[in-house]
């Protein structure tokens, strides 16, 4: 398996999978030696009746993350996800959940991590039909034991995290099909799980109610920062809403990386074919292409000092930040000059109106951006902090790799 060598170890591991194995069929056993002399899943098939699903996976999920599994039908992926929850129970191998092996447990500690610790969405909206919304997003904390007052305020809560506030009393066959779907989210947002398991939660739903689902997921999770592990056979899908992706084949992961690695890097022929065709223009994002963000002027600086720096750097401006490198705007060099002749300060002519990019914005909506402004474009954390500097020659020179690639 291939894996993206970037350095991880400062992040918290969520969820940790060591050597998993699951075979179904009435005599797995017969499978293991295969298994370790390395055979296909096919071939162990064929010599002993046995359906390797998973095959001595490893891997691990950090903290906040939306994790991938992605593949064709049959790769196993939907059969991982219910193993990390315990719906299924592997051979062998280690389900570690925030430092704890679940692998083994039974009874009432199983069912007080699903009740507590991990929440599971469906493809099936799975809504009990004959309740009302708000009773179904409060179904998991009833069952937790919790009061009807605090129960209720937890689900209306979240009924309007997602949207859905107004439509408490409505039953679920009064909504449409991507109101339902956030009804489920709600439901297992409601009892605050640490992790959310979603198995192809979007897949039912038309394209551009699909679209939106997304949208809504990356929007919460900016937010509320769960440990997402998200299950898809689209490509694209996975594309857009994975921190990292793991492609799956045969039980087996063939690579783990983020968008740009697996597009750019694939570890073999499958993963290629896989992504071919991939637009990487709607792929890469402002973080890819960006230029250091150098130099930059603090907002206490005067015009003298903007100057020294556009002519020891060859630039015509420069961008001004305070405290903690918060983005301000831009000095113009005729705006300085002017300014050192009349005495004003920096403050007084920063042009605060140009356009700004944030480092997941995706380069085909920077591209419009950057034709319409005579200005590099900053490129902005999610606190307005500056990370980088986009000009037209980096981009240019970004969409030129991608050619070649």
């Amino acid at each position: 398996m291939n894996e993206s060598t970037d350095n991880n170890s400062s992040e918290k591991v969520m969820v940790e999978i060591k050597n998993l194995t699951k075979i179904f069929g009435s005599k797995p056993e017969k499978a293991d030696k295969y298994i370790k002399e390395g055979l296909s899943k096919k071939e162990i098939f064929e010599k002993t009746g046995q359906n390797v699903a998973l095959k001595d996976l490893n891997f691990e999920v950090y903290s906040g993350d939306i994790f991938v599994l992605m593949g064709l039908s049959g790769c196993g992926k939907s059969t991982l996800l219910r193993c990390i929850n315990r719906l299924i129970t592997p051979e062998h191998g280690q389900i570690i959940i925030d430092g704890n092996d679940i692998s083994k447990i039974e009874g009432e500690e199983l069912l007080n991590l699903r009740r507590y610790k991990i929440a599971m969405i469906f493809q099936s909206f799975a809504l009990l039909p004959h309740k009302s919304i708000i009773d179904n997003v409060a179904f998991g904390l009833e069952i937790q034991g919790v009061s009807d007052e605090e129960k209720y305020k937890k689900a209306k809560d979240a009924i309007k995290l997602v949207g859905l506030d107004g439509y408490e009393e409505s039953r679920p066959s009064e909504l449409s099909g991507g109101m339902q779907q956030r009804v489920g989210l709600a439901r297992a947002l409601a009892s605050d799980p640490d992790i959310l398991l979603m198995d192809e939660a979007f897949s039912a739903l038309d394209p551009l109610i699909r679209g939106d689902m997304q949208d809504e997921l990356l929007t919460l999770q900016e937010n509320l920062q769960k440990t997402i592990i998200f299950v898809t056979h689209d490509l694209d899908e996975a594309l857009k809403l994975g921190t990292r992706i793991a492609l799956m084949k045969d039980g087996e992961i063939l690579q783990i990386g983020n968008a740009e690695e697996i597009l750019t890097n694939p570890a073999n022929k499958f993963v290629e074919k896989f992504v071919e065709g991939v637009d990487m223009v709607k792929v890469l994002c402002a973080s890819d292409v960006m230029k250091k963000p150098e130099p930059l002027i603090s907002i206490d600086s005067g015009p003298n000092n903007a100057l020294h720096f556009m002519e020891e750097f060859g630039i015509s401006s420069v961008f001004v930040v305070s405290k903690g490198r918060k983005y301000e705007g831009l000095i113009l060099a005729e705006d300085a000059t002017k300014a050192k002749k009349e005495g004003n300060k920096l403050a007084d002519i920063i042009k605060t109106d140009i356009p700004v990019v944030k480092t997941t914005t995706s380069i085909a909506d920077i591209i419009p951006v950057m034709a319409d402004s005579p200005y590099p474009i900053a490129v902005l954390d999610e606190n307005d902090k500056m990370k980088g500097i986009i000009i037209k020659g980096s981009l240019l020179a970004a969409l030129a790799r991608m050619e070649v690639i």
